[in-house]
């Protein structure tokens, strides 16, 4: 199935299948990965296959996953699309704290400039808004940035409904970035606020995997996802992607991997076909 491009704030398109570069790390999300020459590699295959959207943070490794990014992509095609995230400070594997004061999101947006190799980032987004500074803020002080031309679009992670609205009371909002997949919607009000209001959502973890290096249950030869996909002669975390794709118009999807076999089996997911009859079982048989 081909789809249209997804348009990205007024100027900005991207292919509806990106790729998430989280998994580029070491455990706990700290350090290099086990063989960079790998990462590398796969962030090249993506962009061969087609993939225009490429999402990371500051937290992750922190700043190795952006500095893999320009080392496999740079100078970038025209194309690529890159997003990044601040807000998140990493201070050990599996350890961080938030800060999203306008001083510390101002250090992390010239930092990921620096690591990118980019003049202006084209979609720079808050990590987990922090308790301690109100998201108006932090959001405000983006909003400066992306005046002074260092970030080009605003985008959200990890927030509520409420969040979501007081954020756009200081800036255009264009992402926003919820926790979101077949067996677990809770962001279900937050995707049709971002429809409404004409932003992309971008659901992270579409396979449900309960920690970044176990198995996730949508990958899993189990369920009624796992039926369609034996009928249909394809994997079953694929047809959890396209269910996403399906789901929503506005969904851009950033599955991340560190295997070359799974990266193309993820973008193949784009071509899935699934029926009304299909969506509806699968919507109804995994409702909350």
């Amino acid at each position: 199935m081909s789809y249209p491009l997804l348009p990205l704030g007024n100027e900005l398109a991207v292919d509806r299948i990106g790729y998430g570069a989280m998994r580029l790390v070491g455990a706990g999300n700290w350090g290099p990965p086990d063989d960079p020459k790998v990462a590398v590699g796969v962030l090249r295959r993506a962009v061969e296959l087609g993939a225009t959207f490429i999402d990371t943070a500051e937290a992750y490794g922190p700043g190795i996953s952006e500095s893999l990014i320009a080392e496999a992509l740079y100078p970038y095609p025209e194309s690529l699309v890159i997003a990044t995230k601040g807000g998140v400070i990493k201070m050990g594997p599996g350890k961080s704290r938030l800060d999203g004061s306008p001083s510390s999101l101002r250090t992390s947006v010239e930092a990921s400039l620096h690591r990118l190799r980019l003049e202006q980032i084209d979609l720079y987004q808050l990590h987990i808004p922090d308790p301690n500074v109100p998201i108006v803020e932090s959001v405000g002080a983006l909003e400066e940035l992306r005046q002074e031309g260092k970030i080009r679009l605003i985008g959200l992670s990890n927030v509520s409904l409420d969040e979501y609205a007081e954020a756009r009371t200081v800036a255009t909002i264009n992402t926003v970035q919820n926790r979101y997949n077949l067996t677990d919607r809770s962001s279900e009000s937050v995707l049709h606020a971002t429809v409404q209001h004409g932003a992309v959502f971008i659901p992270y973890n579409p396979l449900n995997a309960k920690t970044m290096f176990q198995s996730a249950p949508l990958a899993l030869d189990i369920g009624s996802h796992a039926d369609v996909a034996r009928r249909l002669g394809v994997k079953p975390g694929q047809v959890a992607l396209a269910w996403l794709l399906h789901r929503s118009s506005n969904i851009l999807l950033i599955p991340g991997t560190t295997s070359i076999v799974h990266l193309e089996e993820n973008l193949a997911a784009g071509e899935i076909q699934l029926t009304s009859n299909d969506m509806t079982a699968l919507t109804k048989k995994h409702d909350r």
